[in-house]
């Protein structure tokens, strides 16, 4: 199993082909994954649907590496989560798959970086080590080559200002952002902006109190002038990402895929528009385990798409996409 035969544009099959392979490969060399399905008393030969894959909670990151026997740990990424919560850590042995993902990802969903100034508005993630999204956050700003792309930390008049100028330039500009931060940022300035492209990671990380997201998308989209709110839904656990462009609705790239599974019976699946827990396969996440259960709640809807709704009760706050959908 091989970087290149992750980073493909999968039909339905091949997809299905390589996710078995993956899941094959990891149950043998993945030792926290191994123990889980011998608890369960999977074999993991007989598997060979999808729906069949018993996914690993996602807390096992909280309290074991997930990592393949052979592989060497060379980067560790970690959970912001609130105080008094435990972080996840992911424990990476080869950041290009990182790397290849989420550069890919990028491209697929919005074109190269060097077309945009690429603004960043997301201080908490600064104020810290080990975040995976600063780290992508850092290469997109380094490939955007533009000389106005950087990050704001708290000082939202320079940002202003730099909005104003690339706007009057009619440069194409994207703005990604913690939630909390571009809420911040809009009760103390507004700007008309159309062509701006606002993109916000989820988060209130406890500063504000939640809002339902079209409340949300509605403040930002009145503070910057713009007719829709784009989103980036990902996590420590992962090492891809998909997106919105609009109305929280996720599209994911075509080495991920989103699953609904029931809310009572974490081995069955819902249809399409029915509230469940998110089940991911990200086969980026070679070097760990592709099949991971969030706490997230969501829902498919039309072509593979998906919304994130909200989180399980009593699960820990996640510094990422803590919205909750108002209908």
């Amino acid at each position: 199993m091989d970087k290149a035969s992750i980073f493909l544009n999968h039909s339905e099959e091949s997809f299905r082909a390589t996710a078995l392979a993956v899941f094959r490969y990891q149950a043998k060399n993945c030792g926290v994954y191994r123990r889980y399905l011998r608890a369960l008393d999977i074999n993991s030969e007989a598997i060979n649907t999808l729906e069949k894959i018993p996914f690993l909670p996602i807390e096992f990151f909280k309290t074991h590496i997930v990592m393949g026997k052979n592989e060497v740990e060379k980067l560790v990424f970690t959970s912001s989560g609130t105080s008094g919560t435990v972080p996840a850590k992911h424990f990476i042995s080869d950041v290009s798959f990182y790397e290849e993902s989420f550069r890919k990802g990028f491209d697929l969903f919005y074109g190269s970086p060097q077309s945009y100034a690429i603004l960043a508005l997301l201080p908490s993630y600064q104020e810290r080590s080990g975040s995976s999204l600063i780290y992508m956050v850092d290469d997109l700003i380094n490939r955007s080559n533009n000389k106005k792309s950087g990050y704001f930390l708290y000082n939202h008049d320079k940002l202003l200002h730099q909005l104003e100028e690339l706007r009057d330039r009619n440069i194409p500009t994207l703005l990604i952002g913690v939630t909390y931060a571009l809420l911040d940022f809009v009760e103390q300035h507004r700007i008309n902006f159309p062509n701006l492209i606002v993109m916000e990671t989820g988060g209130m990380k406890g500063r504000r109190r939640e809002l339902v997201r079209s409340e949300l998308h509605q403040v930002l989209c009145t503070g910057f002038g713009v007719s829709s709110v784009h989103a980036e839904y990902g996590m420590t656990e992962l090492l891809s990402q998909a997106y919105s462009k609009g109305g929280g609705v996720f599209s994911s790239p075509p080495w991920m895929k989103i699953m609904i599974r029931e809310i009572n019976d974490p081995f069955s699946y819902t249809g399409n528009q029915q509230t469940g827990g998110i089940n991911i396969i990200d086969l980026a996440n070679l070097t760990s385990c592709s099949f991971i259960a969030t706490q997230d709640l969501g829902r498919m809807v039309a072509s593979g798409q998906f919304e994130v709704l909200g989180r399980f009760d009593h699960s820990d706050i996640r510094g990422c996409n803590l919205m909750v959908q108002g209908s």
